[in-house]
């Protein structure tokens, strides 16, 4: 073929998807005829509810549900995410106006940069982080300044020593907590400081809560709308996928004040369609009900969580608890090669998918990330192999 056509710049610059490349290489393990054992991407192992289940089969059945959702979503959706948010943080959104439903937080979160960044605009990114933060500025023609994660700070970002020629062009500033990879929670204090410094810098902060109903401490973590004066600032993103083990039905939902949300909705109604009916329908149910469940769920990821950091100490790694997320962010034990390599000789001695702490940036680098979505006996396999393979 004569036909070679090329595909877009900003393609062509994005590095490969993290979980695309760690997806392709479990796959030829497994083709090879190995046991793999999955620490790799954080998706449950356990399946949906069963009262979701049930109730996304009485929604399906109505024929009502099968035409094309309305921009702003269904109404009784936003109306159960509304009471959700009282129950959770005590906080009060307009279901009208300050609601907005998404196929999943991802597609929220790389939509944003759209609705706020024009070319040469800057957004302030963690390093590590979750890559549609990157991603999503990239496809909006933005430049990503990155903001080191360093574990003797917390994993908090140091934004005030973001130069004043960046923050003249900055527009979004991304946070995380509970963090994906570090699994780090962020203290109220935190949110005070940067609350009054988004608000003299005029700055959104665009808070990512995925991972909001996933710890283990009495302490829960906190919505950045607990904080005054975020409304003027914030916009928050709220996802059922870990939450109710929904990773596949592909539902969240954002929050914010009308003048924050609008951008996004109008990016959205130009993009796709909205969230299917009847899974929103089905999601009435897994909001109403998601506290109990959740408490079930993290009961298991601390003893997965336990039983991995004791087999990881025993290997030397410098492991520490997350207190939160259902995943373990630890350094490599002394003398182990750079995370991407290390993981590759993982895979091919033992057969277990981890992923590197690079894949999430630079400053990720010489850490990995496990999930706790194995079951328990899998972990004690996993700890058995990594012994024989490197003690």
């Amino acid at each position: 073929m004569n036909f070679a056509p090329q595909e877009s710049d900003r393609l062509k610059a994005l590095p490969p998807y993290l979980f695309v490349e760690i997806d392709r290489a479990k796959r030829r393990a497994i083709e090879k005829g190995v046991k793999v054992i999955d620490f790799g991407v954080g998706d449950p192992d356990q399946s949906t509810p069963k009262f979701i289940q049930a109730a996304m089969v009485k929604a399906i059945k109505d024929a009502q549900n099968h035409h094309y959702p309305l921009d702003r979503g269904n109404q009784a959706f936003r109306e159960a995410a509304g009471i959700w948010c009282k129950k959770r943080f005590g906080l009060t959104f307009d279901p009208s106006a300050e609601i907005l439903p998404l196929i999943g937080s991802k597609e929220g979160i790389a939509h944003l940069p759209l609705a706020w960044v024009n070319p040469g605009d800057v957004t302030l990114v963690p390093d590590p982080c979750y890559p549609p933060y990157k991603s999503g500025t990239g496809f909006a023609g933005g430049t990503p300044y990155l903001m080191p994660l360093k574990e003797e700070s917390g994993f908090l970002p140091d934004y005030e020593s973001v130069p004043q020629d960046v923050l003249k062009k900055a527009k979004i500033i991304f946070v995380n907590y509970p963090n994906n990879p570090t699994g780090a929670m962020a203290p109220r204090s935190f949110y005070e400081k940067l609350v009054r410094w988004a608000i003299s810098h005029k700055i959104i902060i665009a808070s990512d809560l995925a991972y909001s109903e996933v710890f283990f401490g009495k302490e829960k973590p906190l919505s950045i709308f607990e904080i005054p004066g975020a409304k003027e600032v914030a916009i928050e993103f709220h996802s059922l996928s870990k939450t109710c083990n929904m990773t596949g039905w592909r539902v969240g939902f954002a929050v914010g004040r009308a003048e924050l949300i609008n951008p996004l909705l109008k990016v959205k109604s130009n993009i796709d369609s909205g969230v299917f009916t009847a899974i929103q329908k089905a999601s009435i149910e897994a909001l109403k009900n998601s506290f109990g469940f959740s408490k079930k769920t993290n009961m298991m990821y601390r003893r997965r969580r336990d039983l991995l950091v004791a087999g990881l100490k025993e290997l030397d790694f410098p492991v520490k608890p997350n207190p939160a997320t259902f995943y373990v962010f630890t350094r490599l034990f002394k003398g182990a090669p750079d995370s991407t390599s290390f993981c590759k000789e993982l895979l091919e001695k033992t057969g277990i998918v981890i992923t590197p702490g690079v894949g999430f940036g630079a400053a990720g680098d010489g850490y990995v990330r496990f999930a706790l979505t194995v079951p328990e006996p899998e972990i004690r396999e996993a700890i058995s192999r990594m012994k024989k393979a490197f003690k």
